[in-house]
């Protein structure tokens, strides 16, 4: 299973798109919509439920530990990232739809929030789903970064190849608590792993710095 319940947050975030394309299409709004314009709202809540659903059911398999191995710190995402996008998102289409049907002004500008609104949108809900089956292990031998969506997306640093470990935080990120590390590996491969927008960034970079 993904982390938290994202076939029940899908589904609240797809209803203003499920209610509104089935009111366009039932003749059910005092102004007359494109009957398009309903099944394309209609279509794409569906598209919304039908992923989260997915993704619900979609999680990497358990990190399998070697004899004396053991896990150290776990971390996931936050979801403020996602939050914040989706949260501009329905702002910046709830303005294109004011502009549109409300008011006199050039078609350019709601045309312009219809972008952004559905830009911002998309990314939060990527970021959403994503972080939800994102998850960073640290053991007393290895740093793994596991991620599965279509596919699974498995990283891991063995500590003994540890040879840069980068703390990064905007103010905000400093304001709320997160931050990002980035953990590189020596020699010509440059791998390297990168937790974003974890709680307590600085603790899981100190428990790495004792390890090594």
């Amino acid at each position: 299973m993904a982390r938290g319940a994202p076939l029940i947050w899908s589904v609240l975030i797809s209803l203003p798109f499920l209610i509104g394309g089935g009111r366009i299409l039932l003749g059910m709004t005092t102004l007359v919509y494109p009957q398009l314009l309903g099944w394309a709202l209609v279509v794409f809540g569906l598209i919304i439920v039908a992923i989260g659903a997915y993704v619900q059911r979609t999680a990497p398999a358990a990190v399998q530990l070697s004899a004396n191995e053991y896990i150290i710190d776990r971390r996931h995402p936050t979801q403020r990232v996602a939050t914040v996008r989706l949260t501009g998102g329905f702002v910046f289409l709830s303005v294109a739809t004011y502009l549109t049907y409300f008011t006199q002004e050039p078609l350019v500008y709601p045309l312009v929030a219809l972008i952004l609104g559905l830009v911002l949108f998309s990314q939060g809900l990527f970021t959403y789903w994503a972080n939800s089956l994102t998850t960073y292990y640290l053991t007393n031998e290895r740093v793994i970064s596991e991620y599965r969506f279509l596919s699974l997306v498995r990283k891991e640093l063995p500590l003994s190849k540890v040879r840069g470990i980068q703390e990064n935080r905007s103010l905000l990120e400093t304001v709320v608590g997160l931050g990002n590390v980035q953990i590189a590996a020596g020699g010509s491969g440059h791998l390297e792993i990168i937790l974003r927008n974890v709680r307590d960034s600085t603790g899981f970079a100190d428990h790495l710095r004792e390890l090594i």
